[in-house]
């Protein structure tokens, strides 16, 4: 049997699809409860909106079955109306936001796309491998407000890490920390793990952990202080000098961790 398709009634003026409680004005012209937010009056014969439910257009929506509105971009599930709202909220096919740290950036976008936007509009370097040793200097590291740096971007195995080094206020303490973002779902970034150091004169701190996905930002994987926590006093301890310059050396690297199956595998390869 043939599906009658009537999402083009669902679509609003704001050019979205109806979402939450279907209403009506007076005369019977339809907006969502989020389109009433915005507007005191109906748009095609200007009556005052009320709070009135439209339950027909409801009963209809509930019958739909409709595409996800990222279809374009991979996502091929096919979803109830008050489903396809949920489902979009966390579809694996939604844009990214832009990493960028040093701004709100409101770029979005797949993969590709935000690292040729980090590459040109952010001059964010660019590095291939899994291993690294990248170096921080600040002149003025008492100033904690001006002292956030941006991510570097290492390609391996076919995919993009973001490396973040950001100073910040843990409670009165000034304190850095450098963690690793990947460039993908968080179902990937699980396939990796990651470790970070940072020595001299005989001391060292290390720490090790699996990336978190850019779908978390950089605001939140900090707020959590998940990845590598130096106290000032430290950093500028292992920066040497006279303690008034910050030079701090970040080694690391990447790798794929050994799924279960690869694990079974390899001792029956060996036999």
């Amino acid at each position: 049997m043939e599906v009658l398709n009537l999402e083009f009634l669902l679509i609003t003026r704001f050019q979205h699809l109806m979402m939450q409680s279907l209403l009506r004005c007076p005369n019977g012209h339809t907006l969502c409860s989020k389109c009433q937010s915005k507007v005191h009056h109906c748009s095609i014969c200007h009556h005052e909106l009320r709070n009135i439910r439209c339950l027909a257009l409801e009963r209809i929506a509930e019958s739909l079955e409709l595409p996800c509105r990222y279809r374009d971009l991979g996502c091929s599930d096919i979803l109830s109306y008050q489903g396809r709202l949920r489902h979009e909220r966390c579809c694996r096919f939604r844009p990214y936001n832009c990493p960028y740290a040093g701004a709100e950036c409101p770029v979005t976008g797949d993969i590709p796309f935000l690292v040729a936007h980090l590459k040109s509009d952010h001059k964010v370097d660019m590095h291939d491998g899994c291993a690294f040793n990248h170096r921080y200097v600040k002149l003025n590291p008492q100033d904690i407000e001006s002292a956030t740096w941006m991510l570097t971007v290492f390609n391996c195995y076919g995919y993009q890490f973001c490396l973040h080094f950001e100073a910040f206020n843990l409670g009165m303490a000034p304190v850095y920390i450098a963690f690793i973002r990947f460039m993908g779902d968080d179902c990937d970034a699980r396939k990796f793990a990651y470790s970070l150091e940072v020595g001299a004169k005989g001391r060292k701190l290390t720490w090790q952990g699996i990336p978190r996905s850019i779908r978390d930002s950089h605001t939140k994987v900090r707020d959590a202080m998940d990845g590598l926590i130096i106290q000032r006093s430290m950093a500028l301890f292992l920066s040497g000098g006279n303690r008034q310059e910050l030079k701090l050396k970040v080694a690391g690297r990447i790798w794929k961790e050994q799924t279960k199956e690869a694990a079974i595998r390899a001792p029956q390869e060996h036999t």
